[in-house]
């Protein structure tokens, strides 16, 4: 079968990229290789109507919806590569199978890179978390440290102040604070610990303490840890997009690539905020431009 459009991921980019071309009446295969980036988290915040909602819970409801439109046919499996032919494009799975489409959607979201303190995924999506926007209100007045080896730093600690005045910046053995901002981090009550960190304490998911490689340790209860985030665009690379300097895909406003008909949206893109409600808004926008740009082929 030839689709209108194979959409590669099925987080909220993705699942919102299906229903709005469902219900433009194309058809679909939404291909999802089942490992959301965010399985770790208890619950996802900011999406109104849907706030607190479990990763598992979106994603089943989500699946429900897109049953309505017999157009899309929602498919697990892994994608193993992407060739541009003559109409369109071959997407192959790992098992072989050849999904011939007009139009790719790639949202495949990012990859994050943490530094390497020991423990820290113990703690991780329970007292340990990287969006304060998703999390900080839970841990709201807590005793938190902040933890980033990454120049946005102080960006980052100014922003979770607005949840908690009692924080800890640790910037893991690296000079990334120059005296002026130290100076209005201390003004504020913030105390910076430039040490290299040597792990992460408690139990049960519940951060107690962070242990400095000097032997040092700090009592917290939570906290933030910045990643470094990495669009996964494997899949198409050897299409030869054109690149941003950041090492994203260079698109315009509607997700499109240099490459005809290949589009790209959600986390993938890296254009907006890593969170539920703007990757799938991006999603939504992305499918918009697909069926628009269909339409003009065949009217």
């Amino acid at each position: 079968m030839r689709y209108d459009c194979v959409i590669i991921g099925g987080g909220p980019a993705g699942l919102n990229a299906a229903l709005v071309l469902g219900r433009a009446r194309r058809s679909v295969a939404l291909i999802d290789g089942n490992k959301p980036r965010n399985a770790v988290t208890h619950a996802s915040h900011g999406f109104i109507t849907r706030d607190g909602v479990t990763p598992t819970e979106f994603r089943t409801i989500a699946a429900n919806e897109l049953l309505r439109y017999p157009t899309i046919d929602h498919l697990q499996a892994e994608v193993s590569s992407v060739e541009k032919v003559d109409a369109g494009f071959e997407v192959r799975d790992s098992s072989g199978f050849v999904y011939k489409a007009r139009k790719v959607i790639l949202a495949t979201g990012v990859s994050e890179i943490f530094p390497k303190i020991e423990g820290f995924y113990s703690f991780y999506g329970k007292s340990l978390f990287v969006c304060p926007y998703c999390d900080g209100w839970e841990h709201r007045d807590q005793p938190l440290v902040i933890v980033s080896e990454s120049p946005h730093v102080f960006h980052y600690a100014k922003t979770i102040y607005n949840w908690s005045k009692d924080l800890v910046v640790c910037t893991n053995g690296h000079a990334l604070l120059d005296d002026e901002q130290k100076e209005k981090l201390e003004a504020k009550g913030i105390k910076i610990m430039e040490q290299a960190v040597s792990s992460f304490l408690g139990q049960s998911g519940q951060l107690e303490k962070v242990r400095f490689k000097n032997g040092t340790e700090i009592k917290r209860r939570a906290g933030f840890v910045m990643s470094e985030m990495v669009p996964n665009i494997q899949l198409v690379e050897n299409l030869g997009c054109e690149k941003e300097q950041s090492g994203t895909l260079k698109t315009d406003d509607f997700g499109r690539t240099s490459i005809k008909d290949l589009y790209i949206a959600g986390d993938a893109s890296y254009v907006n905020p890593s969170q539920l409600i703007f990757a799938a808004a991006d999603g939504s926008r992305t499918a918009a431009a697909v069926n628009m740009d269909l339409t003009e082929e065949d009217f």
